[in-house]
């Protein structure tokens, strides 16, 4: 059964800068598509980007478009999100998902990690 595990999240200050990974393990990764979601207290959990595993198109939501970049190493089969320019209102604990379909949803992927905490300090 294949596991995703999130790392790379930790304390930050404003304007800094981070590298979440997210590395599938397990039996051979069939999904089409992988994401990245948020959740900050008081929230719902949020869409922040994915990628076609096969191709690499990607998507992000308007909140981190030019900032974040979502990537993936085939060969590693391990799924990569850089945060630029953070800000106090990136927040949240970030997951890592893998699924099928657009990716836009949460009802689209089947396969989650753990998340990581990611704390952006003003």
């Amino acid at each position: 059964q294949v596991q995703l595990v999130e790392s790379g999240g930790e304390l930050v200050q404003a304007g800094g800068s981070l590298r979440l990974s997210c590395a599938a393990s397990g039996r051979t990764f069939t999904r089409s598509t992988m994401g990245w979601f948020r959740h900050a207290p008081g929230k719902e959990r949020e869409f922040v980007a994915r990628i076609f595993w096969s191709g690499g198109s990607t998507y992000y939501a308007d909140s981190v478009k030019g900032r974040f970049t979502v990537s993936r190493d085939t060969a590693k089969t391990t799924l990569y999100l850089q945060m630029n320019s953070l800000k106090p209102e990136d927040t949240a604990v970030y997951y890592c998902a893998a699924g099928w379909g657009t990716g836009y949803r949460v009802t689209d992927y089947d396969l989650w990690g753990q998340g990581t905490q990611v704390t952006v300090s003003s």
